[in-house]
């Protein structure tokens, strides 16, 4: 039986100001990725969504980035990677707090963003990412692009690990996601969308953005929670693999 965790990157809410459709995508998200106040989210935000999380028994994994709130954590910054490390166990141990404060456990870790990005080539970047999350919650599995540095240096340093592949972005020939400032990085199409995941998930493949088609085994799909219509395009998503015969689980299920 063909088994996929479904991921969203939610709680980016932040004071007065309302991102994406939280509410809607729990419903059918198998994964949690909860902003962890750098990039976006706040407390008040963090306790909320992993509260919730906790209440409809969706797995919990925080979603550091460059502490970047203007940029949504979408600029590289200029960081050392003993910064890069020390700002990741900041993020990392928060979310971990409200966990233990909700009596759950931290399923995983997933970059957000531009450290996201810059770990799937980047040694240095992705081994101090691998030491953070080692270093403040061991058992946590790593999320991070399909055969990318930042799943390697994971493994090298003994985390669990599981490979993401992405329902709403494109690929290069060489299997990293297409830069944003390229006009075609982004789907929005529902079907296009629809057709990348089960092209991914029932035939481990996906094709580039030049056309070509590349290998793809992925364990979990990410849907942005500040995508246009993700709750609705997730819906459907799901609804539809399962007539494939496709079960959902988070990650820390299937082992």
């Amino acid at each position: 039986m063909m088994k996929i965790d479904i991921n969203a990157d939610v709680g980016e809410s932040y004071g007065v100001f309302k991102i994406g459709e939280d509410q809607h995508l729990f419903q059918n998200i198998t994964s949690a990725n909860i902003a962890c106040g750098f990039h976006a989210g706040d407390y008040n935000v963090m306790q909320t969504s992993v509260a919730l999380a906790a209440e409809r028994g969706i797995a919990v994994g925080a979603h550091p980035g460059y502490p970047d709130l203007h940029g949504f954590g979408r600029r590289v910054l200029d960081m050392s990677v003993r910064e890069i490390y020390n700002c990741l166990v900041y993020q990392i141990g928060a979310l971990k707090a409200f966990c233990d404060v909700n009596g759950i456990s931290l399923q995983h870790v997933k970059p957000h963003g531009a450290l996201y990005n810059k770990g799937t080539s980047d040694v240095k970047v992705a081994a101090a990412i691998a030491e953070a999350v080692y270093d403040v919650a061991p058992q946590a599995f790593l999320y991070g692009l399909a055969g990318s540095e930042l799943l390697k240096q994971g493994y090298k340093i003994g985390l669990k690990t599981a490979a993401e592949a992405f329902a709403d972005r494109t690929y290069t020939e060489e299997g990293y996601l297409t830069n944003r400032s390229h006009p075609h990085s982004v789907l929005s199409d529902r079907d296009v969308i629809l057709e990348q995941v089960k092209q991914i998930v029932l035939h481990k493949k996906v094709r580039t953005v030049t056309g070509s088609w590349i290998s793809l085994d992925a364990k979990t799909i990410c849907f942005h929670g500040d995508g246009q219509n993700a709750a609705a395009i997730t819906h459907l998503i799901r609804t539809e693999l399962e007539k494939d015969g496709v079960t959902f689980q988070s990650v820390g299920d299937m082992t």
